[in-house]
């Protein structure tokens, strides 16, 4: 059985969640105070960092590293794309939404003012890049869900909490964002302190 070690208001454990419901099969979800963590944390993870995946000898970081593996591991439904291309393309775009947009959330989040509000124009900027996509398209990679829809998904979610306001341009973002939020596994994965985030 795989047990995630989950951040109840982290991102990036998010993701991984949305994974495991996706996959609808045995897991065990062990919440992770991330004022408070636990000693072990940092044994699994040199970064002592949330989420962490432990099956049998198996410890992995990382939640794009964690969601291939599970995908690789119960193929059914398949997040990321069976052709090469297409699969390279999308480890791409994963890339490019850590640079572009999560890795500015720290600053939101912990930064000075003037840095949180650098970062949250970076994010909605990259937002509403993409935003035209959704006029013609369900989801990120076509009309299928796929684990760029799970990458981007608590980013979407967090817009209100952090304080990132979209313009009107990026409504198909926000119409493609309700279509994520209304899928069952994403609602099973979120955790009450993750509930409160929108209102």
């Amino acid at each position: 059985m795989m047990t995630l070690y989950s951040g109840t208001t982290c991102p990036f454990s998010q993701r991984c969640r949305i994974v495991l419901y996706e996959k609808g099969m045995d897991f065990q979800i062990v919440d992770v105070d991330l004022f408070n963590k636990p000693e072990d944390l940092a044994v699994m993870n040199p970064y002592n960092q949330v989420p962490v995946l432990v099956e049998r000898d198996l410890i992995l970081y990382e939640s794009n590293i964690i969601n291939e593996y599970i995908d690789d591991r119960f193929p059914h439904p398949q997040l990321m794309p069976a052709d090469p291309v297409m699969r390279a393309r999308a480890r791409l775009f994963l890339f490019r939404f850590e640079q572009e947009m999560f890795s500015h959330i720290e600053a939101i989040e912990k930064g000075t003012q003037k840095q949180a509000e650098k970062a949250r124009t970076i994010i909605r900027d990259s937002l509403t890049q993409i935003a035209p996509v959704f006029t013609k398209q369900k989801h990120m990679l076509g009309d299928e869900f796929s684990m760029l829809d799970v990458a981007i998904a608590p980013l979407l979610w967090r817009l209100d909490y952090y304080g990132i306001q979209l313009p009107k341009q990026a409504a198909p973002l926000a119409k493609y964002a309700e279509r994520l939020f209304s899928r069952p596994a994403f609602i099973d994965a979120l955790t009450a302190s993750e509930k409160v985030m929108r209102k």
